[in-house]
């Protein structure tokens, strides 16, 4: 009897060792919830994690970021897609070509939204419309119209300082729904009218600039002067929906086109995918949720606090659950430039133009931890050399 208990207790005593050194984070140092006021909606709380005595990042100097350009505010407008893509491409301008310009992300979004415009006339209005989309979206835009420098198209009419493109967009809906309620599907008129908008308000794109004494369409500059490899990018997914190591659908509504051409697969090789282009001195535009308890712009961080769900539960399956009811919403695009190890987990460093990154002391960036990567994001954008062995894994489709 004496020995049962004896063994017994050691038994508990191990099983309390392991979870000392499993469940550490999550038992004994537990996040706390508080509820503060809400910033976007005056008179209202939040339900936010408490980040008083956080040990976060101390600076950017913990991390050994890629070449990018000083951040830029999107200001209030829904186009971070494009903001962090041409912020990556301006990082892979400077890494393939030794390259520095600050591109215009302006450009990309006037034509996006004549093609959302197109799409919506030939679909007889059942395209969606949105300010949002997604990243590969700059991508197809480039290749059909251009590029030009922010010097040369800014969008900011009248001395305006920020973007501010609420009363465009909603200018634009309505314009389209006329169409849609006239039952008129003439696509040139429709177009004529979207572009009338626009120039109006972001002003006419150049049909021409110069660089150093030459003149250049805005296609010849992206060929001829940036020469970026844009089939070479490549996007990817993770979801249980498809097949793994298929091509599929991304289903969300940015995805207004319905694109298929996302690669799929499994969790650990997603997030491996991230820290192992990084290492080898690429970027990454990555999408996802930033609505979390656990993303403070005063902190310029983003976790997975453990009153949401500890550490070690985060997997495929618990991902999986939060996007299908959608808890977890393809709200934002920002361009990942760098990581570092702390004790803690590897942490990931952010470039965002969103205005909370613009809350705390390091304006422009965010401090993503390993748990919000692996439960919060949803697809991210690369060249397609910095995941070589991922892509072996597809058959030709």
């Amino acid at each position: 009897m004496i020995k049962s208990l004896r063994h017994l207790v050691s038994l508990a005593a191990a099983a309390a060792l392991l979870c000392g050194v499993s469940c550490r984070r999550e038992d004994s140092v537990a996040d706390r919830a508080v509820y503060q006021p809400n910033p976007d909606k005056p008179g209202e709380t939040r339900l936010v994690m408490d980040f008083s005595g956080f040990l976060k990042p101390a600076g950017l100097q913990e991390f050994k970021p890629v070449y990018h350009r000083p951040p830029v505010q999107q200001g209030n407008t829904g186009t971070c897609w494009s903001f962090a893509v041409t912020s990556l491409f301006e990082s892979e301008l400077k890494r393939l070509r030794g390259l520095e310009v600050k591109l215009s992300e302006v450009h990309t979004v006037y034509w996006e939204y004549v093609e959302k415009a197109r799409r919506y006339i030939r679909e007889k209005g059942d395209s969606a419309l949105a300010e949002g989309s997604e990243p590969n979206a700059v991508v197809l835009r480039m290749k059909e119209y251009g590029a030009v420098r922010a010097s040369d198209y800014s969008g900011l009419l009248a001395g305006a300082t920020g973007h501010d493109q609420a009363a465009l967009f909603k200018e634009v809906e309505a314009c389209l729904h006329g169409f849609r309620d006239r039952g008129e599907w003439d696509e040139a008129k429709a177009l004529a009218a979207v572009r009338a908008i626009l120039d109006r308000r972001l002003g006419r794109p150049p049909a021409t600039i110069t660089v150093e004494g030459r003149s250049y369409t805005p296609c010849e500059y992206a060929e001829q002067l940036l020469r970026l490899p844009l089939d070479d990018y490549v996007a990817f997914i993770s979801f249980k929906s498809l097949p793994f190591y298929t091509r599929g659908e991304y289903k969300v509504p940015d995805n207004w086109w319905h694109s298929r051409d996302y690669y799929n697969v499994p969790l650990e090789e997603f997030t491996a995918a991230l820290t192992g282009a990084l290492r080898k001195g690429f970027s990454v535009a990555l999408a996802g949720d930033i609505s979390e308890p656990g993303n403070s712009g005063p902190n310029n961080v983003a976790v997975i606090p453990s009153f949401d769900l500890p550490r070690a539960a985060i997997n495929q399956d618990s991902r999986e659950l939060r996007f299908v009811n959608k808890s977890s919403t393809d709200d934002h695009v920002l361009h990942l430039i760098g990581m570092a190890r702390r004790s803690d987990g590897e942490w990931f460093l952010l470039k965002d133009s969103w205005r909370t990154a613009w809350q705390g002391r390091f304006k422009g960036y965010f401090f993503f931890r390993d748990d919000y990567v692996k439960l919060k994001m949803l697809t991210f954008l690369v060249h397609k050399d910095a995941v070589p062995d991922l892509l072996a894994k597809f058959k030709e489709q």
